[in-house]
């Protein structure tokens, strides 16, 4: 794999900064929700200070829910443990230009304990990718990843949604406009923005098209390395509801925000050997080879036991219920839609697409799961089962997707292959961030409860 060529260099850094073109640098972390967290520096105390020895974030950034309220149950930061700091070491790799703000440049961290080893902290979602990288280099493969997130934009700024308990909103578009190019005219000022400010930005954005729920769009951007993918997502995701904001109207990620279709986080995957080589495609043309077949059937095998993190929220499975349009049967098919995992592509261009993910999830950890999956059809050596042909939807006995987030928890804590996949610690860690939002969820009253019941009950 070649070297990856950051978008802004440190001498080019070091020149706007001089030249007044860049006086702000923010460095960021990926938290447990895959949200950038982190500080703004002045650009010239970056590159006095920060640029060598980092700068300390608290560790209780990786034990919050998603209201930052503090947790009890993680081993690596608690009270008794004073929550503690941790390194944010800039990777140099990540550096760039923010287009959507002033005079800004950016750049990702990887979380380091404080001491002289400044070993990685293992739960970190960047650093579990990393794990599996090496996993998977073990091998003399490489991982090439693109992910495709869809979101509703809606006419109302944050604070009106906030305000209006994101009730009656008004979404960009009030039908479908899935291809629409009628459609996608209407919002087109933010669109065009999107991928232009992205490009700007050191991504590779391919195009934008219009989704089936009122107000739904996606911007896809050209496949990477692994790491480099999931660095974009997170990148381009906090950048996408910034932008909506400066214009007036709001994005919305979440897996399932209204009664229509949900949005999706579809994740093609594909694997190079040695020299770049696409090892996936078999010799007959649309066919999985020998390490194709192992790959996917691992992926299909811990697809259960690793929902955690391709559904990481009480409102990802809301998405995949039976009627709705995401997969709920563990099948793999070839350019099926209807399956969990769908090889598409010919020859070179041969991939798996993940199908599960909504657009809520943090691409570390799904991308970390496969990656795991498919070292471990590769290490089994498993046998894959026909591809299914016809509508998986109704196929009443495949395996499926868990109902809820209690259900993937449970598959989670309890599975031999996450715990040796990921760690007891990754494992434990992640499974108390899920009771968590269990807790807070029971704990709610809902706006369904009420209306069911105020009156009526």
């Amino acid at each position: 794999m070649t070297a990856r060529i950051p978008p802004l260099t440190v001498e080019e850094l070091r020149a706007a900064v001089d030249a007044g073109t860049i006086d702000t640098v923010v460095l960021a972390l990926t938290d447990m929700q895959g949200r950038l967290q982190g500080k703004r520096f002045h650009a010239r105390f970056f590159l006095d200070e920060v640029i060598r020895s980092g700068s300390e974030a608290s560790s209780h950034l990786l034990g919050v829910d998603v209201d930052m309220n503090t947790t009890d149950g993680y081993a690596m930061t608690s009270g008794e443990r004073g929550y503690g700091d941790l390194v944010m070491a800039g990777d140099l790799n990540t550096l760039r230009r923010v287009p959507w703000q002033p005079a800004t440049a950016m750049l990702l961290a990887d979380l380091r304990w404080p001491g002289e080893d400044g070993n990685p902290v293992a739960v970190s979602p960047r650093q579990i990718l990393r794990r599996q990288l090496d996993r998977l280099t073990a091998h003399n493969l490489a991982a090439y990843v693109g992910t495709e997130l869809e979101f509703i934009i809606y006419r109302d700024s944050y604070e009106d949604a906030w305000r209006r308990r994101y009730r009656d909103l008004t979404p960009a578009n009030r039908y479908n406009v899935d291809h629409s190019l009628l459609g996608t005219a209407r919002v087109e000022p933010l669109l065009r923005r999107l991928r232009n400010e992205m490009a700007d930005a050191g991504l590779t954005p391919e195009y934008a098209k219009g989704g089936s729920n009122p107000g739904q769009h996606e911007v896809v951007f050209r496949y990477a390395d692994a790491l480099t993918c999931a660095d974009q997502h997170v990148i381009y995701k906090n950048g996408a509801k910034e932008i909506a904001a400066q214009e007036g109207m709001s994005i919305t990620f979440m897996a399932k925000p209204t009664e229509g279709k949900g949005n999706s986080c579809h994740i093609h995957f594909s694997l190079a050997g040695p020299g770049g080589v696409a090892v996936l495609p078999g010799d007959d043309p649309g066919r999985l080879s020998g390490i194709g077949r192992r790959v996917v059937a691992g992926m299909l095998a811990t697809m259960r036991q690793f929902s955690l993190f391709y559904a990481p929220n009480v409102n990802s499975y809301k998405r995949c219920q039976p009627g709705s349009s995401a997969p709920i049967a563990l099948r793999w098919g070839v350019d099926n839609r209807t399956c969990a995992l769908r090889v598409v592509g010919h020859e070179a261009d041969l991939r798996v697409e993940n199908r599960v993910p909504g657009a809520d999830v943090n691409p570390y950890l799904a991308i970390a799961a496969m990656v795991a999956g498919a070292v471990h059809g590769l290490e089994a050596d498993l046998p894959l089962e026909p591809a299914y042909v016809g509508n998986a939807y109704a196929d009443t006995t495949a395996p499926r997707v868990p109902g809820t987030l209690r259900e993937a928890l449970h598959e989670w804590e309890n599975s031999p292959l996450a715990r040796a996949a990921f760690g007891d610690e990754v494992v434990d860690h992640y499974a108390t961030y899920a009771r968590a939002e269990l807790a807070a969820f029971e704990a709610a009253v809902t706006d369904w409860e009420l209306i069911r019941g105020f009156e009526r009950l």
